[in-house]
């Protein structure tokens, strides 16, 4: 009689249909139905009913807004349709993801009942459930914030990038209209935007490695010499170069502001009159207002940088200077090739950082001179950068669609430079 019963268990076993059970589950939970799960099938299914009724209505109304943008101009918001049609690609991500576990779910389950897997009780089904999914849970909000922060208002960026929103045609007076590349093809081939974008793009790439350079520069020559063993009151030294870091920016911005004025400035009537008998135009002058920015940059910028090279410095071996004392090694050549690679090695990738952080450091070119002076034949300051123009453009221009189209730019321009050095250092490949 068991032989029986266990061969006639085995004969269902080998009946149990796989493609039966994904094809079921085009409705979601009727594959589950078919592996006699019954309540996971059931939760599916209502998951899936509450899914469509809740959300039918407002994925159509989003992919309509999405496509056309509005046909009434004053009553369709083409901003807000925009919205609800991210939202509704969100969601239809979300669906697409429920739907593609249904389907996989029910093949596995049905692949085990053929090969013999005896079906858990509920309580052991949700046990098994909770540890497969537990990590999961962990990091999903975490994964919502970062969806709703970062990735719902750069798409926001980008397809404004493809439209015509600008001052003269602003919603929910006008309806907005997608216009494909024609804002990139503007920054190409009408010439006052093509003039400032090389301009801007030029100062904003001469900022950022000179700046940047300077700083780091600086940062290690002090660094080197802090640490070299006859100096004495090395932290008393060390406070006082850090303390520019501790300083907030803005006020220390403000100050240099106010020292770099041609008219009152310290430095003008302190320091360049009585010297050289004449002022600078620091404020006026592009090129002199570029040169007190780069100043400004570097005497911010050194002390963090200075701080990292002293705690790397503190951790290279001073049998590798014996050493190299041994076999007749002068400084430089210590320098070379113990000091430099070591510290470039540990700190590459906070380098890289700042290199980034300057390329939109709009804090600086902002509070020092809102990125001016005015230049003859742009819509843009001296001074401003890529960061500082495309906030112009926005909040006192209304250009929003050229600042899209500028900030896609941009930010493309970062994404290749941060991957292209990253790739290339040394602390991200699998070396000892």
């Amino acid at each position: 009689m068991q032989n029986e019963r266990a061969l006639s268990h085995n004969n269902k076993q080998s009946r149990h249909s796989v493609r039966l059970a994904v094809l079921l589950s085009i409705i979601p939970g009727a594959g589950q139905w078919y592996n006699r799960r019954w309540i996971k099938g059931t939760i599916l299914f209502l998951m899936a009913a509450a899914f469509i009724i809740s959300f039918f209505q407002f994925i159509s109304v989003g992919l309509w807004g999405l496509r056309t943008l509005g046909t009434i101009p004053g009553l369709d918001d083409s901003r807000a349709l925009i919205i609800q049609g991210i939202l509704s690609l969100f969601l239809i991500v979300v669906g697409a993801g429920f739907y593609i576990f249904n389907l996989v779910d029910a093949r596995q389950d049905a692949v085990k009942i053929s090969e013999g897997w005896i079906l858990p009780s509920v309580k052991d089904a949700f046990k098994n459930w909770w540890d497969a999914i537990f990590p999961y849970a962990l990091i999903t909000p975490g994964f919502l914030l970062l969806i709703f922060v970062v990735v719902f208002p750069l798409l926001f960026m980008i397809l404004l990038a493809f439209t015509n929103y600008d001052r003269y045609n602003a919603p929910p007076g006008n309806l907005l209209e997608w216009v494909g590349f024609e804002n990139f093809l503007n920054i190409i081939n009408v010439p006052i935007w093509r003039e400032t974008f090389i301009s801007v793009l030029s100062w904003t790439l001469v900022w950022t490695f000179v700046a940047t350079t300077l700083q780091i520069i600086l940062a290690l020559v002090l660094a080197v010499f802090v640490n070299d063993e006859r100096i004495k009151g090395k932290k008393l030294i060390r406070t006082v170069f850090i303390l520019p870091w501790a300083v907030p920016a803005f006020v220390t911005i403000l100050i240099f502001a106010a020292l770099f004025n041609d008219n009152f400035g310290a430095v003008n009537q302190g320091i360049m009159e009585p010297l050289f008998g004449q002022s600078v135009p620091w404020l006026t002058d592009p090129l002199w207002s570029r040169t007190a920015l780069i100043m400004i940059q570097v005497w911010l910028g050194f002390p963090f940088v200075f701080a990292l090279f002293t705690g790397v410095l503190q951790s290279v071996s001073k049998e590798w200077y014996e050493a190299a004392d041994v076999d007749g090694g002068s400084k430089l050549q210590k320098f070379q090739f113990i000091t430099l690679p070591h510290v470039l090695f540990a700190t590459a990738p906070l380098l890289i950082m700042q290199y980034s952080f300057n390329f939109n450091n709009f804090n600086i070119i902002y509070l020092f001179n809102e990125g001016g002076p005015a230049v003859r034949g742009q819509n843009a300051g001296g001074t401003d950068i890529l960061i500082s123009w495309v906030y112009e453009l926005t909040f006192q221009n209304n250009m929003f669609n050229m600042a899209a189209a500028i900030s896609l730019i941009m930010g493309l321009m970062i994404a290749a430079f941060a991957i292209l050095q990253f790739r290339r250092t040394k602390s991200f490949q699998e070396e000892g």
